[in-house]
């Protein structure tokens, strides 16, 4: 699935909350390393998830805190590397729509 599909629908999940597309991109660079720039260059390119977290420039080391539930599954759980990124991912951006701030989120 190309990360580029389901971009706006995490900006479209935050902004529902009265959130940012520049909190998602912080929360989305925090978790991967990626700038701005190469974060739009994957979203041009139509990147798929494994293509995307693959050339993460570095998976931050603090998302093995992330933890709790999305989509009915516990990120903790997950043993699968790329779903646990995305889910991870998904998680970052369900906390944003929870209400919790930025440094909140970055500095588990």
């Amino acid at each position: 699935m190309p990360f580029a599909d389901v971009y706006p629908l995490y900006i479209k999940k935050a902004e529902k909350k009265g959130r940012t597309k520049v909190e998602v991109d912080t929360v989305i660079s925090w978790l991967t390393g990626y700038s701005q720039q190469a974060l739009q260059e994957h979203i041009n390119s139509k990147s798929d998830f494994e293509t995307f977290f693959a050339g993460a420039p570095q998976i931050n080391p603090d998302a093995s805190k992330i933890k709790g539930t999305i989509c009915g599954y516990r990120v903790e759980e997950i043993e699968d590397e790329l779903i646990h990124k995305i889910r991870c991912l998904d998680k970052l951006v369900d906390e944003l729509g929870k209400g919790k701030t930025i440094e909140m989120i970055v500095n588990r």
